[in-house]
């Protein structure tokens, strides 16, 4: 390999892109312990914490990367990558002597280790063993694999995934995750050793145990960056490949995996039923059929019982009708479940099957949780089709009537406008339901009002201020009243606007010293057009008088030019 640098400031800009390049220009200063190799570059970069890196030039000259941070660890070539080849491109002068010097090192170790003798290297690597722990455990563990004693490997690879030196107060922080993830993969590694050396019926039940003893500990690992599931993932696929290579009996197989699935600590592995079905064969699958069916009814309402039945019956080719048996024994209240009832059934062509499923969705569904809104759309979307437009505006008017809201006034309002019949009585039944829906209450704020809103929606600005004047508006809907009305009733909504300010004479902060800054304005735009801006002038120099120590509130007047 050259000894020059194959790769450029261009190349690190494309492999990160531009974002991460830049904000790895910033991170030149955080890069120490820099080693340039005859093949590697290694370094570690300080962020949040120190990061690994190292950077590899193939054969063809393309450059590699990696590095311990979560981004990089998801496979990308992250800032931290590129702040470690920015500064080597910085000192490319003194790259060829550094590889030389690097290569002529190893040749001199290599050569210096081949003279030892056997005992020799055997102290040197048990004095390496009794100060380095990570490496003991890799080599214990490669000891482990090779014997013949499925036992200890089992023993090694469990001790991996026990989570005890890591854990304070018995759990795992966000602070040591990552460390605990680091020496959990190398179980993942230890399983497929096994199954490389042939002994991969030896994987397949440590695989098991290693599987169940993560499931119960991921609860006490805070698992923020996704390591522990990744290596939840590993495990779960080194336990199929050594089934695919052992092929274990598919019946006993069939009998682990379903309980396996079925039970709630062991969803964070994610197995796939079907991935097995080629190491289950027929016999397997029928007894995972079986298991699957008891089941589901034993519990008809867990989510993994009818997940997993849903997906046996559609893998299967099962009839409708099951498929439907299986969503209807477990209804949701909102009536979302119907609609996936309906869905089943509209694709198998039983069209007025799914629109039945679909009204008995919203006469069942509970006013607490409401019909669900993409099943309205269903009915509403077949009623049209079919010109049922008076069954739509009913379908409106009766969810305004359970839950009155804007929305749904709003939907009643298009449906109603569509069958024409908004502008005759059923905008006025609307208006009645939001009133009574209401609670007015003179002379003082209180919550704000849906009948205000629907006013103002439909533009009626002086049914809105009459619903306002009876007590149907809190402070906001005035004060949006008063900007609708302000260049044809400029009195009504300078009343408004003082009424407003008067109370935040006696609070603080940013907040509302900005706030006060904006009803001046719109005071003062009232008064112009009144034609009284001398009154305005004396209001605003009578209030700056009295709030005067409130230095930041007459900044705030000031660059308002008040």
């Amino acid at each position: 390999m050259t000894h020059e640098l194959a790769f450029t400031e261009e190349d690190l800009r494309r492999l990160a892109g531009a974002r991460s390049f830049d904000r790895g220009v910033g991170c030149l200063s955080a890069v120490s312990r820099l080693e340039i190799g005859s093949e590697t570059i290694t370094a570690t970069v300080h962020g949040s914490e120190a990061y690994e890196v190292e950077l590899a030039e193939g054969e063809d000259g393309r450059l590699d990367g990696w590095c311990s941070c979560p981004y990089g660890q998801e496979g990308h070539f992250c800032k931290h990558c590129v702040a470690v080849g920015r500064t080597v491109l910085e000192q490319a002068e003194s790259v060829p002597q550094q590889r030389s010097g690097a290569a002529s090192r190893a040749r001199l170790l290599d050569d210096w280790l081949e003279s030892r003798t056997r005992e020799e290297l055997t102290a040197l690597l048990r004095e390496l063993l009794a100060a380095d722990r990570g490496l003991r455990r890799r080599l214990e563990l490669r000891a482990a694999t090779a014997g013949e004693d499925p036992a200890v490997a089992r023993e090694r690879i469990l001790r991996l995934l026990d989570t005890r030196s890591f854990a304070r107060y018995g759990y795992v922080e966000y602070a040591d995750a990552r460390a605990y993830g680091q020496q959990a993969a190398e179980a993942v590694a230890a399983l497929r050793a096994l199954t490389a050396a042939g002994r991969a019926a030896d994987a397949v039940e440590a695989a098991r145990e290693a599987l169940r003893a993560l499931g119960k500990t991921y609860g006490e690992i805070d698992d923020s960056d996704g390591l522990i599931g990744e290596v939840a993932t590993g495990l779960a696929e080194a336990h199929l490949e050594a089934c695919l290579s052992s092929r274990p009996d598919p019946v006993e197989t069939a009998e682990w995996l379903v309980p396996h699935l079925l039970d709630d600590e062991n969803g964070i592995t994610d197995i796939d039923l079907f991935d097995y079905r080629e190491v289950l064969g027929e016999p397997g699958m029928t007894r995972a059929r079986e298991l699957v069916v008891a089941a589901w009814r034993i519990n008809p309402r867990a989510w993994t019982e009818k997940y997993l039945m849903e997906r046996l019956l559609k893998a299967d080719g099962g009839s409708v009708d099951e498929l439907v048996a299986v969503h209807a024994a477990d209804l949701a209240p909102d009536g979302r479940t119907h609609l996936v009832i309906a869905r089943v059934l509209e694709s198998a062509g039983r069209t007025a099957e799914a629109l039945e499923w679909c009204e008995r969705g919203l006469r069942e569904a509970e006013s607490e949780w409401g019909p669900d809104e993409e099943l309205v759309a269903f009915v509403c979307d077949r009623y049209t089709r079919s010109g049922r437009l008076a069954d739509v505006v009913v379908i409106a008017r009766d969810l305004l009537g359970a839950r009155p809201s804007l929305a749904a006034y709003r939907r009643l309002r298009t449906a109603a406008r569509t069958a024409g019949t908004w502008e005759d009585a059923e905008r006025a039944g609307a208006l009645e339901v939001l009133k009574a829906s209401d609670r007015p209450v003179k002379g003082r704020w209180h919550g704000g009002s849906v009948l205000v809103d629907a006013l103002m929606d439909d533009a009626d600005v002086e049914a809105a201020w009459q619903a306002a004047g009876d007590g149907y508006a809190d402070r906001q809907q005035w004060l949006a009243l008063a900007d609708r009305i302000r260049d044809e009733r400029p009195a009504d909504a300078l009343a408004v606007y003082l009424h407003r300010i008067e109370p935040l004479r006696g609070e603080t902060g940013d907040r509302t010293y900005e706030q006060m800054a904006q009803l001046l304005l719109s005071a003062r735009a009232c008064h112009r057009t009144l034609g009284t801006e001398p009154e305005f002038a004396a209001y605003l120099a009578a209030l700056r008088a009295d709030q005067k120590r409130k230095r930041k509130l007459m900044a705030t007047l000031d660059r308002h030019g008040l």
